[in-house]
Protein backbone atom coordinates (compact mmCIF):
# COMPACT_ATOMS: atom_id res chain seq x y z
CA UNK A 1 0.00 0.00 0.00
CA UNK A 2 2.99 2.24 1.22
CA UNK A 3 4.79 1.68 -2.39
CA UNK A 4 1.24 2.34 -4.43
CA UNK A 5 1.04 5.47 -2.77
CA UNK A 6 4.43 6.63 -2.99
CA UNK A 7 3.92 6.09 -6.64
CA UNK A 8 0.95 7.43 -7.27
CA UNK A 9 2.64 10.94 -5.37
CA UNK A 10 5.79 10.74 -8.08
CA UNK A 11 3.68 10.73 -11.22
CA UNK A 12 1.32 13.70 -9.74
CA UNK A 13 4.90 15.32 -8.71
CA UNK A 14 5.72 14.52 -12.48
CA UNK A 15 1.83 16.06 -13.69
CA UNK A 16 2.18 19.38 -12.14
CA UNK A 17 5.79 19.99 -13.60
CA UNK A 18 6.78 22.87 -13.07
CA UNK A 19 5.79 24.18 -9.68
CA UNK A 20 8.85 26.61 -9.38
CA UNK A 21 11.55 28.43 -11.48
CA UNK A 22 13.44 26.43 -13.76
CA UNK A 23 17.51 27.64 -14.44
CA UNK A 24 18.73 27.35 -17.97
CA UNK A 25 22.72 27.35 -17.37
CA UNK A 26 24.84 29.18 -20.44
CA UNK A 27 28.50 27.37 -20.14
CA UNK A 28 29.77 30.73 -21.27
CA UNK A 29 29.66 34.84 -20.62
CA UNK A 30 27.68 37.15 -22.11
CA UNK A 31 27.41 37.79 -25.65
CA UNK A 32 28.13 34.73 -27.49
CA UNK A 33 25.83 32.41 -29.54
CA UNK A 34 24.18 30.29 -26.52
CA UNK A 35 22.93 33.12 -24.49
CA UNK A 36 21.68 35.17 -27.73
CA UNK A 37 19.57 31.90 -28.37
CA UNK A 38 18.94 30.96 -24.85
CA UNK A 39 17.79 34.19 -23.51
CA UNK A 40 14.80 34.28 -25.83
CA UNK A 41 14.26 30.70 -25.61
CA UNK A 42 13.99 31.13 -21.58
CA UNK A 43 11.34 33.63 -22.36
CA UNK A 44 9.46 31.93 -24.64
CA UNK A 45 9.29 29.00 -22.36
CA UNK A 46 8.49 31.11 -19.51
CA UNK A 47 5.13 32.09 -21.05
CA UNK A 48 3.84 28.49 -21.97
CA UNK A 49 5.05 27.19 -18.43
CA UNK A 50 3.92 29.78 -16.05
CA UNK A 51 6.87 29.84 -14.20
CA UNK A 52 10.42 31.34 -13.93
CA UNK A 53 13.04 30.39 -16.39
CA UNK A 54 15.70 32.40 -15.36
CA UNK A 55 19.21 32.17 -17.57
CA UNK A 56 22.58 31.95 -15.60
CA UNK A 57 26.04 32.07 -16.91
CA UNK A 58 28.50 29.61 -15.73
CA UNK A 59 31.84 30.02 -17.81
CA UNK A 60 34.62 28.41 -17.72
CA UNK A 61 36.82 25.60 -19.53
CA UNK A 62 35.65 26.18 -22.55
CA UNK A 63 31.97 25.39 -21.45
CA UNK A 64 33.44 22.27 -19.45
CA UNK A 65 32.26 23.97 -16.00
CA UNK A 66 29.24 24.79 -17.34
CA UNK A 67 28.27 21.84 -18.98
CA UNK A 68 29.48 19.52 -15.86
CA UNK A 69 27.35 21.06 -13.91
CA UNK A 70 23.96 20.11 -15.59
CA UNK A 71 25.65 16.90 -16.36
CA UNK A 72 26.03 16.46 -12.86
CA UNK A 73 22.43 18.12 -11.40
CA UNK A 74 19.38 16.56 -10.28
CA UNK A 75 17.44 15.09 -12.72
CA UNK A 76 14.36 16.80 -12.22
CA UNK A 77 14.05 19.04 -15.14
CA UNK A 78 14.64 22.30 -13.06
CA UNK A 79 18.18 22.30 -14.39
CA UNK A 80 18.39 23.24 -18.38
CA UNK A 81 21.91 24.02 -20.25
CA UNK A 82 21.61 25.47 -23.91
CA UNK A 83 24.22 23.61 -24.83
CA UNK A 84 27.02 24.53 -28.00
CA UNK A 85 28.19 22.30 -30.70
CA UNK A 86 31.44 22.24 -28.82
CA UNK A 87 30.30 20.08 -26.07
CA UNK A 88 31.04 17.03 -27.90
CA UNK A 89 34.87 18.51 -28.66
CA UNK A 90 35.51 18.65 -24.98
CA UNK A 91 35.38 14.72 -23.82
CA UNK A 92 37.38 14.44 -27.32
CA UNK A 93 40.26 16.78 -26.09
CA UNK A 94 40.18 14.98 -22.76
CA UNK A 95 40.28 11.75 -23.84
CA UNK A 96 43.20 13.16 -26.46
CA UNK A 97 45.13 14.12 -23.79
CA UNK A 98 44.14 11.29 -21.01
CA UNK A 99 42.67 13.68 -18.87
CA UNK A 100 40.11 12.58 -16.46
CA UNK A 101 36.68 13.69 -18.48
CA UNK A 102 34.88 16.76 -16.88
CA UNK A 103 31.78 15.48 -17.80
CA UNK A 104 30.21 12.67 -20.95
CA UNK A 105 28.31 13.25 -23.41
CA UNK A 106 25.72 10.38 -22.63
CA UNK A 107 25.05 12.33 -19.15
CA UNK A 108 22.61 14.75 -21.31
CA UNK A 109 19.16 14.35 -22.46
CA UNK A 110 18.26 16.09 -25.41
CA UNK A 111 15.20 18.19 -25.29
CA UNK A 112 15.45 19.99 -28.53
CA UNK A 113 17.78 21.32 -31.22
CA UNK A 114 17.37 25.38 -31.35
CA UNK A 115 19.73 26.77 -34.30
CA UNK A 116 22.38 25.40 -36.08
CA UNK A 117 24.64 27.97 -37.99
CA UNK A 118 27.72 27.72 -39.61
CA UNK A 119 31.07 29.43 -38.67
CA UNK A 120 31.73 32.92 -40.26
CA UNK A 121 35.46 33.79 -40.21
CA UNK A 122 35.77 37.32 -39.24
CA UNK A 123 38.32 40.28 -38.93
CA UNK A 124 39.49 43.95 -37.92
CA UNK A 125 38.64 46.22 -40.58
CA UNK A 126 41.99 47.22 -40.21
CA UNK A 127 43.31 44.01 -41.44
CA UNK A 128 44.35 45.06 -45.19
CA UNK A 129 42.44 41.85 -46.94
CA UNK A 130 39.45 42.34 -48.51
CA UNK A 131 38.54 38.24 -49.08
CA UNK A 132 39.94 35.11 -47.95
CA UNK A 133 42.88 34.97 -50.99
CA UNK A 134 44.33 37.78 -49.64
CA UNK A 135 43.72 36.91 -45.77
CA UNK A 136 45.89 33.35 -46.67
CA UNK A 137 48.28 35.08 -48.81
CA UNK A 138 49.02 38.06 -45.72
CA UNK A 139 49.11 35.20 -42.93
CA UNK A 140 51.45 32.87 -45.21
CA UNK A 141 54.04 35.88 -45.34
CA UNK A 142 53.67 36.57 -41.79
CA UNK A 143 53.79 33.03 -40.55
CA UNK A 144 53.01 33.15 -37.05
CA UNK A 145 52.73 36.37 -36.40
CA UNK A 146 49.06 37.16 -36.84
CA UNK A 147 46.40 36.30 -34.51
CA UNK A 148 42.81 34.93 -33.35
CA UNK A 149 40.67 34.85 -30.53
CA UNK A 150 38.05 31.60 -29.67
CA UNK A 151 35.93 31.30 -26.61
CA UNK A 152 38.53 28.85 -25.50
CA UNK A 153 40.88 25.86 -26.28
CA UNK A 154 38.86 23.06 -28.22
CA UNK A 155 35.87 25.60 -27.71
CA UNK A 156 33.63 26.04 -30.78
CA UNK A 157 35.25 28.75 -32.09
CA UNK A 158 38.79 27.33 -32.01
CA UNK A 159 37.99 23.82 -33.34
CA UNK A 160 36.60 25.76 -37.05
CA UNK A 161 39.94 28.04 -36.84
CA UNK A 162 41.96 25.06 -36.47
CA UNK A 163 40.53 23.03 -39.34
CA UNK A 164 41.31 26.49 -41.42
CA UNK A 165 44.55 26.31 -40.21
CA UNK A 166 45.72 23.09 -41.10
CA UNK A 167 44.14 22.99 -44.46
CA UNK A 168 45.83 26.08 -45.35
CA UNK A 169 49.40 24.97 -43.58
CA UNK A 170 49.02 28.39 -41.44
CA UNK A 171 50.47 29.13 -38.45
CA UNK A 172 48.96 31.77 -35.94
CA UNK A 173 48.89 32.87 -32.23
CA UNK A 174 46.16 31.54 -30.65
CA UNK A 175 44.52 33.98 -27.80
CA UNK A 176 41.87 31.79 -25.86
CA UNK A 177 38.81 33.48 -23.76
CA UNK A 178 36.58 32.74 -21.84
CA UNK A 179 33.61 32.57 -24.53
CA UNK A 180 31.83 33.91 -27.62
CA UNK A 181 31.57 37.39 -26.09
CA UNK A 182 34.83 37.66 -24.19
CA UNK A 183 36.56 36.47 -28.19
CA UNK A 184 34.57 38.98 -30.13
CA UNK A 185 35.39 42.24 -27.73
CA UNK A 186 38.99 41.34 -27.98
CA UNK A 187 39.01 41.30 -31.71
CA UNK A 188 36.81 44.43 -31.72
CA UNK A 189 38.99 45.97 -29.46
CA UNK A 190 42.20 45.27 -31.92
CA UNK A 191 43.95 42.82 -29.50
CA UNK A 192 43.85 40.24 -32.70
CA UNK A 193 43.15 39.96 -36.43
CA UNK A 194 40.68 37.86 -36.58
CA UNK A 195 38.30 35.20 -35.05
CA UNK A 196 35.23 33.07 -36.48
CA UNK A 197 31.72 33.27 -34.99
CA UNK A 198 27.75 32.37 -35.14
CA UNK A 199 26.05 34.94 -37.50
CA UNK A 200 23.72 35.70 -33.88
CA UNK A 201 26.97 36.82 -32.57
CA UNK A 202 28.61 38.94 -35.33
CA UNK A 203 25.53 40.10 -37.58
CA UNK A 204 25.56 43.52 -35.42
CA UNK A 205 29.31 44.03 -35.91
CA UNK A 206 29.67 43.53 -39.31
CA UNK A 207 26.68 45.67 -40.13
CA UNK A 208 28.06 48.58 -38.27
CA UNK A 209 31.54 47.96 -40.14
CA UNK A 210 32.97 47.05 -36.89
CA UNK A 211 34.15 43.38 -38.27
CA UNK A 212 34.37 42.20 -41.86
CA UNK A 213 33.13 38.81 -42.76
CA UNK A 214 35.58 36.60 -45.84
CA UNK A 215 34.20 33.34 -45.50
CA UNK A 216 31.76 30.51 -44.47
CA UNK A 217 32.07 27.22 -42.75
CA UNK A 218 28.93 25.86 -44.69
CA UNK A 219 28.26 23.83 -47.06
CA UNK A 220 26.64 26.58 -49.21
CA UNK A 221 26.07 29.95 -48.34
CA UNK A 222 23.81 31.48 -45.15
CA UNK A 223 20.68 32.93 -46.50
CA UNK A 224 21.73 36.13 -44.51
CA UNK A 225 25.07 36.46 -46.08
CA UNK A 226 24.52 35.63 -49.98
CA UNK A 227 27.85 37.91 -50.25
CA UNK A 228 29.99 35.71 -48.21
CA UNK A 229 30.86 32.42 -49.58
CA UNK A 230 32.14 29.38 -48.27
CA UNK A 231 35.16 27.29 -48.21
CA UNK A 232 34.02 24.69 -49.84
CA UNK A 233 33.20 27.19 -53.29
CA UNK A 234 36.94 27.76 -52.65
CA UNK A 235 38.34 24.63 -53.02
CA UNK A 236 38.53 23.96 -49.20
CA UNK A 237 36.75 20.78 -48.13
CA UNK A 238 35.82 22.13 -44.87
CA UNK A 239 32.76 22.38 -42.78
CA UNK A 240 31.41 23.31 -39.88
CA UNK A 241 28.53 24.39 -37.66
CA UNK A 242 28.14 26.19 -34.43
CA UNK A 243 24.43 24.62 -32.82
CA UNK A 244 23.01 25.61 -30.26
CA UNK A 245 20.43 22.42 -28.30
CA UNK A 246 18.29 22.29 -24.64
CA UNK A 247 19.38 19.58 -22.54
CA UNK A 248 18.56 18.16 -19.38
CA UNK A 249 20.72 15.92 -17.18
CA UNK A 250 20.08 11.97 -18.37
CA UNK A 251 17.85 10.29 -15.74
CA UNK A 252 15.08 13.45 -15.89
CA UNK A 253 11.70 11.49 -15.72
CA UNK A 254 10.40 11.49 -19.56
CA UNK A 255 6.60 12.87 -18.03
CA UNK A 256 9.05 16.19 -17.55
CA UNK A 257 10.78 15.75 -20.47
CA UNK A 258 7.77 15.17 -22.52
CA UNK A 259 6.81 18.79 -20.75
CA UNK A 260 9.63 20.21 -21.77
CA UNK A 261 9.32 18.81 -25.39
CA UNK A 262 6.30 20.11 -26.12
CA UNK A 263 7.03 23.84 -24.12
CA UNK A 264 10.14 24.22 -26.45
CA UNK A 265 8.31 23.41 -29.75
CA UNK A 266 5.69 26.09 -28.75
CA UNK A 267 8.26 28.35 -28.04
CA UNK A 268 9.96 28.13 -31.25
CA UNK A 269 6.62 29.45 -33.08
CA UNK A 270 6.36 32.27 -30.60
CA UNK A 271 6.28 36.04 -32.24
CA UNK A 272 8.10 37.17 -29.75
CA UNK A 273 11.36 34.41 -30.38
CA UNK A 274 11.06 34.30 -33.81
CA UNK A 275 11.63 38.24 -33.81
CA UNK A 276 15.02 37.83 -31.64
CA UNK A 277 16.14 35.16 -33.68
CA UNK A 278 15.56 36.61 -37.08
CA UNK A 279 17.10 40.33 -35.93
CA UNK A 280 20.18 38.31 -34.96
CA UNK A 281 19.92 36.92 -38.61
CA UNK A 282 19.91 33.69 -37.16
CA UNK A 283 17.55 30.88 -38.87
CA UNK A 284 15.32 29.18 -36.20
CA UNK A 285 16.52 24.93 -36.83
CA UNK A 286 14.54 23.20 -34.43
CA UNK A 287 14.65 19.63 -33.80
CA UNK A 288 12.58 17.56 -31.28
CA UNK A 289 14.36 15.19 -29.08
CA UNK A 290 14.61 12.14 -31.63
CA UNK A 291 15.93 14.16 -34.33
CA UNK A 292 18.22 15.91 -32.27
CA UNK A 293 19.48 13.11 -30.73
CA UNK A 294 20.47 11.27 -34.05
CA UNK A 295 21.76 14.72 -35.21
CA UNK A 296 23.76 15.69 -32.26
CA UNK A 297 25.22 11.71 -32.25
CA UNK A 298 26.43 12.48 -36.15
CA UNK A 299 27.92 15.76 -35.29
CA UNK A 300 29.49 14.57 -31.95
CA UNK A 301 31.30 11.46 -34.23
CA UNK A 302 32.51 13.94 -36.66
CA UNK A 303 34.29 15.98 -34.53
CA UNK A 304 35.76 14.06 -32.28
CA UNK A 305 37.00 12.91 -35.53
CA UNK A 306 38.66 16.38 -36.27
CA UNK A 307 40.52 16.80 -32.67
CA UNK A 308 42.06 13.46 -33.51
CA UNK A 309 43.18 14.64 -36.92
CA UNK A 310 43.91 18.49 -35.48
CA UNK A 311 45.32 17.14 -32.98
CA UNK A 312 47.16 18.34 -29.15
CA UNK A 313 47.11 22.25 -29.13
CA UNK A 314 47.40 24.79 -27.01
CA UNK A 315 47.43 28.60 -26.78
CA UNK A 316 50.88 28.77 -28.32
CA UNK A 317 50.27 28.36 -31.86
Amino acid sequence: MAALLASVCVAQAQEAFPTRAITLIVPFPPGGVAEITGRPTAMAIEKILKQPMALVNRPGAGGAVGNAAVANAKPDGYTLLMALSSISVIPAADELFNRKPAYSIDQFAPIALISADPTILVSHPSLPVRNLKELVSLARAKQGQMSFSSSGIYGALHMPMEMFLHHYKLKMRHVPTTGGGPALTTLLGGHVEMTTGGPAAITTHVKSGKLRAHVSWGAKRHENYPDVPTFKEQGADIEYYIWTGLMAPRGTPEPVMKVLRDATRRAVEDTDFKTAMARVNSPVNYMDAPEFAKYWDADAKRLAAVVKVVGKVDDKK
